[in-house]
């Protein structure tokens, strides 16, 4: 960094020694400067340029949003974005793109609506970047209006909008839409309810000759992890090795521990990660950490903690790991014990969130979330759900709540999950019959789990829950995971 801020430092003073240029190139010459000092991250000599600027063009404007967007300062980005008299579709790119970057996926399909709006021709990059944010919350109805966009505007699809297309309808759960833009295709295919599609599409590509790659035995492989199919994991993993000559890579090795974990097979687990030749990383041992939580298997998951603890000490999900196995029997002494180790080590835990698209637009909630302008009614429509998953047998899991507290508070910490919150408000807003499709940044808990169930029951409503791990499709009061995650 100190090199590339010393060579800028000398190219600022041969700009300013040199001779006087034309118009074009002296514009030129200050677009280069300014998007140099943003790429080392002198922000602050980057203004400085800008406004010293004795004339700029559009692409002065566009360079330095870009700048700003790729430094994370999206407020002086937008500012600037805000400030431009003339827009070209490059601006409105930089902006949807470096939203999207950035995380604020809800402002940057805004964004790309508006541009459309204004008359400007979408280019790939846009649509791309649209098309990611869809993907990441879900957003499946914003995503079908654009992939609209391609048909009725004429577009040919390239590899780069084929692939975000697929992608899009794939983590929105749609796979069959994923599967017409492409007959056969690697991305999505890792769902447990199309484990046989993907065993299809792979039957099919080798009766056409065409060889198949590490992602596709990844796919493979997360499917069989999923859907319990444990022999027939192995024997593609065996397959890859042995008949393909592909080196597998730490994912793989990774997907083989996750399972044998899930299917209970944890001494063939342990067996096979102290086996790998490579060194497990904080993943691999995640993976069987989470079996060991599965099965209740404390004395494994102490010593597996152990491994985590060591990789990455200030990691919220082996504290929070820990304290569920210990909680999930009781031992509240230990589960006190792991939360004052977090707060003697300032480790903090992620808080829950999860979107979802209702009538076309987005909504977010957080975990305990009170701040929505609905929020009294959605927390009456959420005690409906739950009293009347009582009758049918529901009860609160309360021991996926970490501290020793009484029962009616736990019952009311496990009530404010945002997977709940974002349920009851989609029942309250949609048609009967309408899919119901969640995204959460956390692994969803068993008791929503269980929730979620019983309310596809409840409302004959397909849910589809996208957590950050796989996955979960309810329908007629059964999840597609068989209770397997």
């Amino acid at each position: 960094m100190y090199v590339k801020l010393e060579k800028m430092g000398f190219a600022l003073q041969v700009f300013d020694e040199s001779p006087e240029r034309n118009k074009s190139e002296s514009i030129l010459l200050w677009n280069v400067l300014i998007n140099g000092c943003c790429k080392v991250g002198d922000l602050e000599k980057a203004m400085e340029l800008f406004e010293a600027m004795p004339e700029r063009n559009i692409g002065s404007w566009n360079s330095f949003i870009n700048g700003l967007m790729k430094n994370g300062d999206l407020n002086k980005a937008m500012q600037l974005f805000d400030e431009m008299k003339e827009k070209d579709v490059v601006s409105w790119t930089t902006i949807v793109n470096g939203l999207s970057q950035n995380g604020d996926h809800q402002k940057a399909l805004s964004m790309f609506f508006k541009m459309l709006e204004v008359g400007l021709r979408s280019n790939d990059l846009t649509l791309v970047s649209a098309l990611f944010a869809c993907a990441k919350i879900g957003a499946l109805e914003a995503g079908v209006r654009i992939h609209n966009y391609f048909v009725e505007n004429g577009l040919r699809l390239n590899k780069a909008t084929a692939a975000a297309l697929v992608d899009m309808y794939a983590k929105c759960g749609n796979i069959l839409s994923a599967s017409k833009v492409f007959e056969c295709h690697d991305m999505g295919l890792g769902n447990p309810w199309v484990l046989w599609q993907a065993i299809r599409c792979f039957k099919k590509m080798m009766f056409s000759g065409i060889k198949p790659d590490a992602v596709v035995f990844l796919t493979l492989l997360t499917a069989c992890s999923h859907s319990g199919q444990v022999d027939l994991g192995l024997n593609f993993f065996d397959s890859m090795r042995f008949d393909y000559s592909i080196e597998p890579t730490m994912k793989h090795y990774t997907l083989v521990v996750d399972l044998l974990g899930r299917a209970g097979r944890l001494d063939e687990a342990m067996k096979f990660i102290q086996r790998m030749p490579i060194s497990p990383d904080f993943v691999a041992w995640g993976a069987i950490f989470c079996a060991c939580r599965a099965h209740k298997n404390i004395k494994m998951a102490e010593l597996v903690s152990e491994k985590l603890l060591q990789i990455e000490p200030k990691h919220p999900g082996s504290y929070v790991f820990l304290s569920n196995v210990y909680a999930a029997v009781g031992r509240w002494e230990d589960v006190e014990r792991v939360r004052m180790l977090m707060q003697n080590q300032a480790v903090g835990k992620d808080p829950g969130w999860s979107y979802i698209e209702v009538n076309g637009q987005v909504h977010s909630f957080v975990a305990g979330d009170h701040d929505h302008e609905r929020a009294r009614e959605i927390y009456l429509k959420l005690e409906e759900i739950v009293s009347g998953a009582r009758e049918q047998g529901y009860m609160p899991e309360t021991g996926w709540v970490l501290h020793n507290i009484e029962e009616e508070e736990k019952e009311d910490a496990l009530g404010s999950h945002s997977e709940k919150l974002a349920l009851a408000f989609a029942l309250m807003n949609t048609p009967p019959g309408t899919t119901i499709r969640i995204v959460k940044n956390l692994r969803v808990c068993g008791d929503c789990h269980s929730l979620m169930k019983c309310a596809s029951k409840m409302s004959q409503r397909e849910i589809i829950l996208r957590d950050i791990k796989r996955f979960h499709h309810f329908k007629y009061g059964v999840c597609s995971c068989g209770d397997y995650w």
